[in-house]
């Protein structure tokens, strides 16, 4: 392994927490809003909610893929075609939101239809993005030339992956109730979504350690984490991070500590999968033929991830910039004049 192929494994971890924190309370939102939206306005509170930032937020996962197949080709190939099919739902998800989000407001007529639309098109990609992780962390079958041999889709599905979906789902619905405490006007769907989080919250917490006792016990007991004073201080990160949240919950003017701690909590969780996995990209399960996907098998070259360091140094700070500027454009409570986003 060397210092750039360690370097771009982080990178590209600390890309899918920047996604995980940003979309992720734009797919929280989506998920919750059939519960906490009402009526017609606070279904249009919702999607002025993320409407400013969505389409901004979705650039990490595309920068981290982007990496992922300049840094790691064969774990891009890998996952990309072994979870083909799960990844068209994911892309007909995100599909479907953009156009729900930009329709709704404007087509009355079908306006049921585009808020079914934005429930489904946010909990497809929120549930299969966590699946996906399970099974990269508990591994896959593979040939020896690093493809996916197992069944499409049905494959994937296991009781700790599908743990591991609803441990993301529900980060990314607790992700949501905090952003819409933190910017509804209507003070009955700032109530019904601080309603909901301190539960989420409390199922984040409860999947946790689920999943953790069978990740280490059963799914990976031989997998030896050489990370792991790091990996403890993950762990301990999440839980401090949600137990701090869940007790500012209910406080008034805390709504913005309470998403913020949330987040932290989020960042903890994708850095405890990169410090548990750590130098493995995708593990190769029992019975397989090709070997487990590392840094040291499947980074490219020198030369490569020096260009891709020097490119990131200058589009990350641009992309950053981005975000503070609008976000900071767009702060404060959902104003009348946003309801027609």
């Amino acid at each position: 392994m060397t210092g750039l192929g360690i370097l771009w494994y982080f990178l590209i971890f600390l890309l899918i927490a920047g996604y995980f924190v940003l979309d992720g309370f734009d797919l929280g939102v989506g998920v919750l809003s059939p519960f906490v939206a009402k009526t017609d306005r606070e279904r249009a509170e919702c999607h002025a909610a993320i409407g400013p930032v969505w389409d901004g937020n979705e650039v990490w996962l595309l920068t981290a893929g982007g990496g992922l197949f300049a840094a790691f080709a064969p774990a891009y190939a890998t996952t990309f075609s072994g979870f083909y099919l799960a990844i068209m739902l994911v892309l007909f998800g995100l599909i479907v939101r953009a156009v729900a989000v930009e329709f709704a407001s404007r087509d009355e007529g079908w306006a049921k239809l585009w808020n079914a639309l934005f429930f489904i098109g946010s909990l497809l990609p929120a549930l299969l993005f966590g699946v996906a992780v399970g099974n990269i962390y508990a591994g896959i079958p593979m040939s020896a030339s690093g493809d996916y041999i197992g069944v499409p889709l049905l494959g994937l599905i296991t009781p700790f992956t599908l743990l591991c979906g609803l441990l993301g789902l529900c980060m990314m619905m607790a992700a949501g109730a905090s952003w819409l405490a933190v910017k509804a006007s209507a003070p009955e769907l700032r109530d019904r979504a601080s309603g909901l989080r301190r539960p989420l919250q409390i199922a984040c917490l409860v999947l946790f350690v689920l999943i953790s006792l069978l990740g280490h016990f059963v799914i990976q007991p031989e997998m030896t984490a050489s990370l792991g004073a790091v990996r403890w201080l993950c762990a301990i990160v999440f839980v401090v991070g949600l137990v701090a949240a869940l007790a500012l919950d209910g406080k008034d003017g805390r709504e913005l500590p309470v998403f913020l701690l949330q987040s932290l909590a989020a960042v903890a969780l994708v850095f405890l999968l990169a410090t548990s996995m750590f130098p493995n990209l995708v593990v190769a399960s029992a019975g397989s033929v090709g070997p487990t996907i590392t840094i040291a098998n499947a980074a490219s070259s020198d030369t490569a991830l020096a260009a891709m360091t020097v490119i990131a140094c200058i589009g990350v700070p641009l992309v950053l910039i981005y975000h503070v500027i609008a976000y900071r454009t767009f702060r404060g409570r959902v104003r009348e004049s946003d309801l027609e986003y």
